[in-house]
């Protein structure tokens, strides 16, 4: 370690029973480094992160409300490092070459997942790409039936199995159209008719259990990708 590294460490050692009420900026302020050296730091001692850190000191310190938000914090991490080594960076690239030949480009969600579909069909109509987009059933199946040759379906769907979402798809497929899934369940009948599908990772942890209300975490992050990308680069 270096000379900075080890006053790090002797600083979190010597502050164990309130590290669970500070953050990473703080360890950084307090010893005049940055966040980055702070979690460099932190994993040559073997840890994965700040984020495990904090876990483990929230568990010494026996705070049962410390402790709960502790494992909601690491179910967040969870599904952002289950995305970021499942997704494929080739078929990332893939979709982002098809959206930007596509001579217009619909997007269909449903339930919870409408709001995804409407922030990236935003952001695309942003980076003036022309997108149509809808969450309403009957509208999706004549839309796809009616897409051009050069016209690309984009569907998000958290579990895949959404009978209109999936009816959708199997038209845009049947015509030649690209289709393009992203969703949470690599059991998805998306799958088998998309040209591209972007599977993420669904936490089995809900929000709300009596509504089984799942995060969209995964897909949020993999549409701020596309978008970022394509911001970037184009």
């Amino acid at each position: 370690m270096t000379k900075t590294e080890l006053e790090i460490i002797n600083f979190i050692n010597s502050h164990e029973n309130t590290l669970h009420a500070m953050s990473i900026v703080d360890i950084a302020f307090d010893t005049y480094s940055s966040p980055s050296t702070v979690s460099r730091a932190i994993r040559k001692c073997g840890l994965n992160g700040f984020n495990e850190l904090r876990y483990r000191s929230g568990n010494k310190a026996r705070s049962e409300e410390i402790q709960s938000m502790n494992e909601l914090f690491n179910k967040t991490l969870i599904e952002a490092q289950a995305v970021h080594e499942r997704i494929s960076l080739t078929d990332i690239l893939a979709v982002i070459q098809c959206l930007k030949e596509a001579h217009q480009i619909s997007v269909f969600a449903r339930g919870l997942t409408t709001y995804v579909g409407q922030e990236f069909s935003l952001k695309l109509q942003l980076l003036d790409y022309d997108v149509f987009f809808t969450d309403d059933p009957n509208i999706m199946q004549v839309k796809a039936s009616k897409l051009k040759e050069r016209d690309v379906l984009f569907i998000l769907s958290l579990n895949g199995q959404t009978p209109e979402l999936v009816s959708s798809a199997v038209t845009a497929h049947q015509k030649g159209n690209c289709v393009i899934s992203c969703c949470c369940n690599p059991k998805s009948r998306l799958l088998s008719c998309s040209k591209i599908s972007l599977v993420g990772f669904k936490h089995s942890h809900q929000a709300i259990k009596e509504f089984e209300v799942s995060s969209r975490i995964p897909l949020y992050m993999i549409c701020r990708i596309i978008i970022d990308y394509m911001s970037t680069y184009s």
